[in-house]
This record gives C-alpha cells, sequence and structure tokens, in this order.
C-alpha cells in the first residue's frame, strides 16, 4: 500500500516523537525543582504548553515556528522556572519529597506501565493495521493538512491551519493547535517521512500517556505502589477511554488531552500544599498546556479536578479556612495563566461567538441505559468488558480504602451524570453546559471511564490488599501483587487489546479497501499528482471523495481541503457549482486563475442513493473538451486543464 512505510521509519518516527515531547519539558521541569515520576509525567504536558504557546506567540511577533523557535523558547521557559525555583528555595525552603514506595515496588509500578503501554500500543496498530495507515474520519484531514501547513510555512498562528479550507473572504475558525505544532516539529525533524505516519505514533501512544498520568496522580497522593500498577493496567482496557475516539474522528487533541487531563489534580495538589512560585509557575504551566491543546481539555481539567478542593475543604477535620486560603492562592494564578494564554482565550471566545453552527449531536439512549453503558464499559459494542465491571464493583465495594483520592468518586459521579445528560437529551440547558464538548456523546464517555477505570484498579489492588490482611502471613504480599496484577491481565486476555483493536479497525481500513474514504488507488492518484503538479499550481476536488487529503500527502493544494462545507470561500462554493462550465462561464474562468488551478482529482464516486459528488460541477467530466486526462486507476482520475 502507498501509505506503509518501513520498519526503519516506525522506529525513526517514534524516537523522533519521544525526544519532541521528553526533552523541552523535561528540561524545564528540572530546573523546576521536578523529580522522579511527577517528572516522568508532567515533562509531556510542559512541552505541549511551550509549543503550544510558541506558535502563536511567534506568529504575532511575525516569526515562523520551526524547531529552531521551539529551541528558543525552551531555553526561555526553562531560564524561568530555574530563576524561580532559585527564589523559592532561598526564601521559601520546600520539604523533602516523602519516599512513598520501596525499590521494589518502584520497579512494578514501571513494568505495569510498560505492559499497560505495550497492550495499548498493540491495540492501536492492530486496529490501524499498520502504522502510516491513513485515518478515514473526517476529522483527520484537517489535523494531516495543518501538521505539514505548519510544517511548510512556519505560521504557527491559531488561524493560519483553518486557511486551507476557509482562504480568501471566507472566515478560517479558531483552532487551538499544540498538538499540531508538535506534530510539525516531528514531521520536520523525521526529514518529511509521512504525515500519516506522524499522526499514527501520536496516536498509538495515547494509552500509555493517560496510564503514567494516572500513577503520577496515584504518587502524589501518596497512593501505595499496587493501586498505581493496578490503576496503570485498568486505564489502558477499556474500550471507550481512547480506542473508539482513535476510530470515530479521529479525535487527536481531544484525545490527548484526555490523556493528560489528570495531571491538573497533580499540579494543583502540589501548588495548594506548598504556594510558592516554583509550584504556581508548574500550576500556571499546566493549565495553559491542556488550554493550548484543546479548549475543551481544561473545562475537561475543572471536572475532573474540581472534586479535590471539596475533599480539601469538607472533609472531616480540615478547617475552614482553607477555603479561602485557596481561593486567594489560586487568584494570581488565574490572572497569570490569562495573561499568557490570551491568544487561546479570545480565540476560543470568539468561536463560541463566530459563524460555525452549533448544532450538537443526536440523543443516544434513555438516562438508565446511558448508566448501564458506563457500569459495562460498553458504549455500541456487542458485548460489555465485564471483567472491568468486576473491577469496579470491587473498588466501589473498597471505596473508603481510597484514602486521599476518594475525592475521585465525585470525578466519576460528576462526568458520568453529565454523559447520561447528554446522551439521553438536548435540552437548552443540557446543550449550553456541553458546548465545549461540541454535545458530543463519545467525548462526554470518554471522560466519565478515566474516573471509573481508576476505581477499577483501586478494585484490583483492594483485592490483593483484602488477601494479603486474610491468608496466612506466609504467603508474601508481593506474591499476591504479582498473582493478582497478572491475573487481571489475563482474564481481560491482554486488557482487551484484541477486541479494543478490532474496535478501533473500522476507523482506518474496511475489509474491501475500495469502500474506504480514501481508498488505496485515491492515494495513489493524490502522490502522482504530487510528481505533476509544479509549485504553487492548486487542484479542483470534491469535499467528500478523500481527495481532501492531497495536501497532507503531497504539499499540492486544493479547492476543498476539510469535509466541512460551512461557509466555504465564495470562490469554492461557485466552482463546486459550475466548474464544469468552464468553456461558457467567465465567473467560472476567473476563479480558476484567481486560484491557479491547473488540476482537477476525483476520487471513487460515493454510491447510490447519494449524489456522484457533492460538487455537481465536478459530475461527467470525461470528454470534455477543456479537460485532459493524465492518469487514471480503478478509483481515481486526474485531469489537466488544457491551455
Amino acid at each position: 500500500m502507498p501509505s506503509e512505510p518501513t520498519l526503519l521509519s516506525d522506529v525513526a518516527s517514534l524516537a523522533v516523537l519521544l525526544l519532541v515531547l521528553g526533552l523541552p519539558g523535561l528540561l524545564t521541569g528540572l530546573a523546576a525543582g521536578l523529580r522522579g515520576w511527577v517528572l516522568a509525567g508532567l515533562t509531556p504536558l510542559l512541552s505541549y504548553a511551550i509549543g503550544g504557546l510558541a506558535g502563536p506567540w511567534t506568529a504575532a511577533v511575525g516569526l515562523p515556528f520551526n524547531t529552531w523557535t521551539f529551541l528558543v523558547t525552551t531555553v526561555v521557559f526553562v531560564a524561568v522556572a530555574f530563576g524561580l525555583r532559585r527564589l523559592t528555595v532561598r526564601r521559601w525552603p520546600p520539604a523533602a519529597e516523602p519516599r512513598a514506595w520501596s525499590a521494589r515496588g518502584q520497579w512494578g509500578v514501571v513494568l505495569c506501565l510498560l505492559v499497560a503501554t505495550g497492550l495499548g500500543f498493540y491495540a492501536a496498530v492492530r486496529g490501524m493495521g499498520h502504522l502510516g495507515a491513513i485515518a478515514q474520519g473526517g476529522d483527520a484531514p484537517y489535523a494531516a493538512n495543518g501538521v505539514r501547513y505548519i510544517a511548510t510555512t512556519g505560521d504557527g498562528s491559531l488561524f493560519g491551519m483553518g486557511t486551507l479550507n476557509w482562504y480568501a473572504d471566507a472566515q478560517p475558525p479558531f483552532y487551538p493547535n499544540a498538538y499540531h505544532l508538535l506534530a510539525a516539529i516531528q514531521y520536520t525533524l523525521t526529514g518529511s517521512v509521512s504525515i500519516p505516519l506522524t499522526l499514527d505514533v501520536n496516536t498509538a501512544i495515547l494509552p500509555g500517556l493517560l496510564a503514567l498520568s494516572l500513577v503520577v496522580l496515584v504518587r502524589e497522593f501518596r497512593g501505595r505502589a499496587v493501586l498505581a500498577g493496578a490503576v496503570a493496567l485498568a486505564s489502558a482496557a477499556p474500550v471507550m477511554s481512547t480506542y473508539e475516539s482513535m476510530s470515530r474522528g479521529p479525535l487527536f487533541p481531544f484525545l490527548l488531552g484526555l490523556a493528560l487531563t489528570p495531571l491538573a489534580a497533580v499540579a494543583l495538589r502540589r501548588y495548594l500544599d506548598r504556594v510558592a512560585p516554583d509550584t504556581g509557575f508548574l500550576l500556571v504551566v499546566a493549565a495553559v498546556g491542556l488550554l493550548c491543546i484543546h479548549s475543551s481539555t481544561l473545562f475537561g481539567a475543572v471536572l475532573f479536578a474540581g472534586p479535590l478542593l471539596l475533599q480539601r475543604w469538607f472533609s472531616p477535620g480540615r478547617a475552614w479556612h482553607r477555603f479561602g486560603h485557596d481561593l486567594l492562592a489560586l487568584l494570581p494564578i488565574a490572572v497569570v495563566s490569562v495573561l499568557v494564554a490570551w491568544l487561546q482565550l479570545f480565540g476560543a471566545l470568539g468561536l463560541a461567538n463566530g459563524t460555525l453552527p452549533y448544532l450538537g449531536w443526536p440523543s443516544e439512549y434513555r438516562a438508565t441505559t446511558a448508566i448501564g453503558a458506563l457500569l459495562g464499559f460498553q458504549h455500541w459494542e456487542p458485548h460489555p468488558q465485564l471483567w472491568l465491571s468486576a473491577a469496579l464493583l470491587l473498588g466501589f465495594i473498597f471505596f473508603r480504602r481510597l484514602g486521599d483520592l476518594r475525592w475521585i468518586g465525585v470525578t466519576a459521579l460528576i462526568t458520568g451524570l453529565a454523559y447520561a445528560a447528554v446522551a439521553s437529551s438536548n435540552s437548552p440547558l443540557v446543550m449550553a453546559f456541553s458546548r465545549p464538548w461540541w454535545d458530543d456523546p463519545y467525548r462526554f464517555i470518554s471522560m466519565a471511564i478515566v474516573p471509573l477505570s481508576f476505581i477499577a484498579g483501586h478494585g484490583v489492588a483492594s483485592l490483593q490488599q483484602w488477601l494479603s490482611e486474610h491468608l496466612p502471613p506466609r504467603v508474601p504480599a508481593v506474591i499476591l501483587a504479582v498473582l493478582v496484577l497478572l491475573g487481571f491481565v489475563g482474564a481481560t486476555k491482554g486488557l482487551y487489546a484484541t477486541t479494543n483493536g478490532d474496535r478501533l479497525a473500522p476507523g482506518y481500513r474496511s475489509a474491501n479497501p475500495h469502500d474506504q474514504t480514501v481508498t488505496p488507488d485515491e492515494e495513489a492518484a493524490m502522490l502522482q499528482l504530487g510528481h505533476l503538479a509544479a509549485p504553487g499550481e492548486w487542484a479542483m476536488n470534491d469535499r467528500l471523495d478523500g481527495t481532501v487529503w492531497t495536501y497532507a500527502l503531497t504539499g499540492v493544494r486544493t479547492v476543498a481541503a476539510h469535509d466541512d462545507g460551512t461557509d466555504p470561500p465564495s470562490e469554492a462554493r461557485y466552482l463546486a457549482y459550475h466548474f464544469r462550465d468552464y468553456e461558457t462561464d467567465p465567473e467560472v474562468r476567473s476563479a480558476v486563475k484567481n486560484l491557479n488551478i491547473h488540476w482537477v482529482i476525483q476520487g471513487r464516486p460515493m454510491a447510490p442513493p447519494n449524489p456522484q459528488y457533492v460538487s455537481p460541477g465536478l459530475v461527467n467530466l470525461a470528454g470534455l473538451p477543456f479537460l485532459e486526462q493524465v492518469y487514471r486507476n480503478s478509483d481515481a482520475v486526474i485531469y489537466r486543464l488544457k491551455g
């Protein structure tokens, strides 16, 4: 297949991704005084904050976003973190970090994290078929084209990617672009091998990122090592946490933000427990990083971490003065965050009041059925994931053992009820509440599954603890931990990796490749157009036949670059209806000249009763005198405009 890379390119792309996500955040975290698990967990989020701020601000001052400006911004962040840490150490000496886990426990958590990451990676690649496969969903070409656009032009602005589809007299929408900015750096450093490969390796590591975030959450709240290991394993198992939305969309920025959301609670706890410049810096960067990934991620972080504040304020024996103290401490964080991220905030406000319609999604279930889907870990799948349900039941039975992490039960309750409301109602109140997530039940069920999988992991860990308390002392606790965790992996048949991968597969491939949105022959035609077209030449195309991937694959601009036809440029709209009248319509010829269109590329037409193409002006082009056919295969054709 045209999109299938080599093993060497797979390894290189993964290695470069880890470098891009790791080095900036690692250096910044070290300068800010982070060590150990917290450093490991916050590193990717810090890197996304650095890149997510660097892109829009370099564009605002007229500089390109590239590897060098990304490195310069990293140096600035490291310097600020180091300076604030020095100030903190001199005036507010931090207490030593308590040792929560033994060396054996540390290695056990590492092993569980590796298993969760590996099986999650396997499930993703199994669904894709291979790394480098083209995602078939409608959101994918927008991300793919955006990554290439940033890498090619250096435009890191919050509106630049949109100009590929909304150009000339159209208004490009605001879109947070931290995901795309770092992916563009990765694509550049790998020698521009493949946009699909760049996206796929970013997708395949998401279960591992989520597992790491939850491990760090347990470590920050002094949970047991067995709990951290069990939570890591349980987080990679539910089909609704990441795999469903990998198939549908895929929802790249949302899924990335979801995987990093638990870190909001980590940064918030560290700051409120020791209000100081260094912890304040980390909380600001964490909040801004989540916002830069996607606007809804920051709202999701509030839903996730908000109950932590409730437990701080209302737990027995906790002084009421914490309420006022915490609010006063958070006020400067909010002010600084607004100043640093005002480009993203004002862009999000503009989008809320802009021209893109907000219609929401249809209701899925009755509310009771939605709750059943959560507890059964079964959304639209044919079978529930019953071992997760059993672990969740144990988690509820032993819930009091969560100690300082009991607030996550409130998180599960809030996000679960939010999903039930969105899945069962389109009332104005629900629509208004769910607007940051576009009223999408898939996003809400993913947010609810994260705390539920945490509680399921707690159930597995509590089983080990209960057995240790009731079996004879001669049975070592570590042996019980190994047996229980291995038993969970075995009972779930490798954390449901096979069935999760099968659920993901329809978003990347089908039994008959010619039934895909982007078929292998359409991809071959787009690559051929890349060889035929001269720099700056555009191609006329349809919005829904797969050719919207042309720019991402080849760099050749097309009239339509996304399946979203909301308020398109006036010339694009006119060409979509009248292109075949090129010889007789001077307005068509004028638009062709203005856009420098030299080519037409058409993919496989839609099946009846659908119209062949959503652009009536592209129907029955064969044989028209102003077009010369230069390439054809079973699914696609390329024409050159004569003269």
